[in-house]
């Protein structure tokens, strides 16, 4: 019997000394620094080397994958002839783990069995006679022999599940193998149960002695989970006992590289724990089964966390870690196309995530959530990465330069559709989503920072636009020198339907946002168009300087007087969102149309400006041509306003009212013609005939400054007076209709009567002073007029010089 279980050696191996025959360290073997071999050594490989290749040659003609896991009793039990070994402790030392423990098949079985056992059964299930029998092989022979075993059989199982790589290629006797009816029947009803973890388990026995350091990281590349861990605590379980003196005394190297190797291991079992979890809902039926054994380990590290020897903490969190990972790496592969690419590319990009994010949590609900213990509460946390992993790659998205409508449909993906029953609000992921767990959780300021940035967008899409609405009148309209359209008898252009179609699609989409973004996407359009009439003023104001056309010159005056208004009114609907802005851009507007308007009148005055001087003078007496150029002028204008709409058109058609009456009253005040020889009656009744004409022209304008109408009678009724002392009794009415009447009117008013001196015009001019402190105070002072009116110096030096004093200025004086 060897010493310590080691086995005799067989026929063919060779014997090595004792003491020269280790296993190379993990570590050595990882990092490449192992020393090199003695030819004792090598020889001693060799030999070894044609044991394993023996012993996976003997293992290969016992017959096929289901063979070897189901085979009989006899060819899994131990030869013949076989001494058994005995510890030093007098109890019988446990063989190696088979794989009826810690293959996947087994495990699925013992999961489903809730990890129990019978009584009488050792902890891989077999009988405990067969056990003793199987205690008959030596130590190091068994350890070769399952190792073979290992290496083919998860190979075949990792062939079985598809986790081969391309060296693993099945032959075609693999893929020809028959599947009987019993086979496919009991598929079917294994995917028709639905496997529940439960919370404990029984762990299974843990092996007296470990396999070696190269079988159980074998193990653990070849997924044989729960196998490699047990072995894994076997070696823990030795390492201490070597510490603490338990075992042989052994070198302080060999307890430091037996440290460095379980360090390694375990570090290798956390990576391999970390790519089953991270991958495990590709081919989530696939990895059902390891999930379970990497459930079982976690929980079993946990409980050991406490212990001194614990080589590793936190393996919940590790967990997690996989899990977030695993859900990144879904979120990376959902396709993105470029913009140049599609105009629609980001649009297009968060359907597809939507959709995949639906597709993996259905995965998660129905194939791996069965796979855990229900304390992993494995759904709520796929469901916790995936708002932190979609938050992570929305702010990636948000760093690249992104335009309006890619902004809103970010916006529009996060608020509307995510929580929505599009994605997690799904009917298939009903009833394991909770109602809190829906919810979007965002670092603070991030969704505000996408609101500004999409209103930052918007402002910058609506300048863009205004830009090009100006281009488009300058190269359509003004190059051209076209005539603006009729519209319903109005002059028309697309400008202000154009720009308001673009601010309302930006206000309406924000609005299905919500209503704090469609407030702000309001005061951004408001704040941007409140510049636009300057900019619009400074292009259109010198091409129409050189317009020689004045007709043409107004009707593009009077077209775009008509799209400020518009814009001016339907901006006015959005005050209540915004009012500050809005009330900002409505006096830019109403400027803008203002000075349009008075650019219209002055080229009105500039045209009717030289007949007006020769009104009140003797030649006028004399002929109307002069006044009928200002009617002609006068019913152009008036019909150009018939194309202005409302409520400006008013507003203009009154101040030309006001200007023409101004004007034409004007030229009494200039004190250069005095009616004498009684010309003042035929000079009153030309005064009255051309007021009237003058009244019957703002009549068909619908001018609304009745007020105005007055003044041409109460001046008719002074000037054709045949007696002077009845002049007086007229004042009284038109110092009520107009208190803002100076004495100067007056004055003037008289000397083109041809009152230019004498008693009786004094009186006059005191009884205006009288009016002026009784009736006056009555009267109207909103409506002035003569205060507008300027009256010139009067050149008659003795026009107001008081009668009494005429001596003295004789020539005896």
């Amino acid at each position: 019997m060897a010493e310590k279980g080691q086995g005799d050696i067989k026929e063919g191996e060779t014997k090595v000394p004792e003491g020269e025959g280790t296993t190379p360290s993990l570590e050595k073997m990882e990092n490449g620094n192992a020393q090199p071999d003695s030819p004792v050594k090598k020889e001693k490989k060799l030999g070894v080397m044609k044991s394993f290749r023996e012993s996976i040659r003997r293992v290969g003609e016992k017959g096929s994958l289901a063979s070897n896991i189901w085979g009989s009793k006899e060819k899994l039990g131990p030869d013949p002839g076989m001494e058994v070994n005995i510890p030093e402790t007098g109890k019988l030392a446990p063989a190696s783990p088979s794989l009826s423990t810690g293959s996947p098949i087994s495990a699925s079985a013992r999961a489903i069995g809730g990890f129990f056992k019978k009584e009488g059964d050792c902890a891989d299930g077999t009988p405990q006679g067969q056990k003793a029998a199987n205690l008959s092989r030596t130590k190091s022979d068994a350890s070769a022999i399952m190792g073979d075993r290992f290496l083919k059989k998860g190979a075949a199982i990792r062939r079985s599940l598809r986790l081969g790589n391309k060296k693993d290629k099945p032959t075609k006797q693999d893929q020809l193998l028959p599947v009987n009816e019993t086979q496919s029947e009991e598929k079917l009803e294994s995917v028709k149960v639905k496997v529940e973890v439960g919370e404990a388990y029984s762990l299974p026995e843990i092996p007296f002695t470990p396999l070696s350091v190269m079988q159980i990281n074998t193990l653990i590349e070849m997924e044989v989970l729960e196998e490699a861990h047990l072995n894994l605590l076997s070696l823990r379980e030795e390492s201490r006992r070597d510490r603490e003196g338990g075992g042989e005394d052994p070198s302080p190297m060999e307890l430091v590289k037996k440290e460095k190797d379980l360090d390694l291991l375990y570090s290798n079992l956390r990576e391999k724990v970390k790519d089953i979890v991270r991958d495990s809902n590709k081919l989530p039926s696939r990895n059902k089964e390891l999930l379970v054994h990497v459930a079982r380990i976690i929980q079993e590290e946990e409980k050991r966390e406490r212990d001194p020897d614990s080589m590793i903490k936190g393996w919940r969190d590790i967990w997690r870690t996989a899990v977030q990972e695993g859900v990144q790496a879904k979120i990376g592969s959902v396709h993105l196309d470029s913009r140049e690419q599609s105009g629609s590319w980001l649009a297009v990009h968060l359907g597809l995530l939507g959709k995949a994010i639906v597709e993996d949590l259905e995965n998660v609900k129905n194939e791996l959530q069965g796979s855990y213990p229900p304390s992993f509460n494995v759904f709520p946390t796929y469901v916790g990465c995936y708002h932190r992993a979609i938050g992570q790659h929305l702010k990636k998205i948000m760093q690249q330069n992104l335009d309006s409508k890619d902004c809103y449909a970010v916006l529009d993906w996060i608020i509307n559709r995510y929580e929505s029953e599009r994605i997690m609000g799904s009917p298939t992921l009903q009833p394991d989503m909770r109602e809190d767990d829906k919810a979007f959780s965002f670092e603070d300021g991030f969704l505000d920072q996408i609101k500004k940035t999409y209103c930052d967008r918007v402002q910058d899409d609506l300048r863009t636009y205004l830009e090009k609405a100006i281009y488009l009148q300058s190269d359509e309209m003004w190059r051209e020198r076209k005539n603006p359209e009729l519209e319903e008898d109005f002059y028309h252009s697309e400008m202000h339907m154009d720009i308001m179609t673009v601010i309302k699609s930006f206000i309406v989409n924000s609005g299905r946002i919500d209503t704090n973004l469609e407030k702000r996407v309001v005061s951004t359009c408001s704040t941007e168009l409140t510049g636009f009439p300057q900019r619009f003023e400074r292009e259109f104001s010198p091409w129409s300087d050189t317009l020689t056309d004045v007709s043409l010159k107004a009707e593009y005056q009077i077209t775009y007087i008509n799209s400020f208004t518009i814009l001016r009114e339907q901006m006015e609907a959005y005050i209540e969102s915004s009012p500050l802005q809005v009330e900002g851009l409505q006096k830019e507007m109403k400027a803008v149309v203002d000075r349009l308007g008075h650019s219209l009148l002055e080229q009105f005055k500039t045209e009717i400006r030289p007949f007006l001087r020769r009104m009140m003078t003797r030649k006028w007496l004399s002929t109307d041509e002069d006044f009928q150029q200002i009617v002609k002028s006068t019913a152009n204008l008036s019909e150009h306003c018939r194309r202005m709409k409302q409520p400006y058109v008013q507003e203009f058609v009154n101040m030309v009212h006001y200007h023409m009456v101004k004007e034409y009253i004007s030229q009494l005040m200039k004190n250069n013609y005095s009616c004498k020889n009684r010309k003042h009656e035929k000079a009153a009744a030309k005064i009255s005939a051309q007021w009237a004409k003058l009244q019957d022209l703002f009549e068909d304008l619908q001018s609304t400054s009745d007020w105005l109408q007055p003044v041409g009678e109460h001046l008719c009724n002074i000037i054709g007076q045949k007696n002077k002392k009845d002049i007086k009794n007229n004042l009284q009415a038109l110092v009520k209709d107009y208190p803002d009447i100076s004495k100067k009117h007056l004055s003037a008013v008289l000397y083109f009567r041809g009152m230019v001196r004498g008693r009786e015009r004094q009186v006059i001019l005191r009884r205006l002073r009288e009016l002026k402190r009784t009736v006056g105070d009555t009267g109207n002072r909103s409506q002035a007029l003569f205060s507008d009116i300027q009256v010139a110096i009067n050149t008659d030096c003795l026009a107001n010089v008081p009668l009494f004093c005429l001596p003295l200025f004789s020539s005896d004086n």
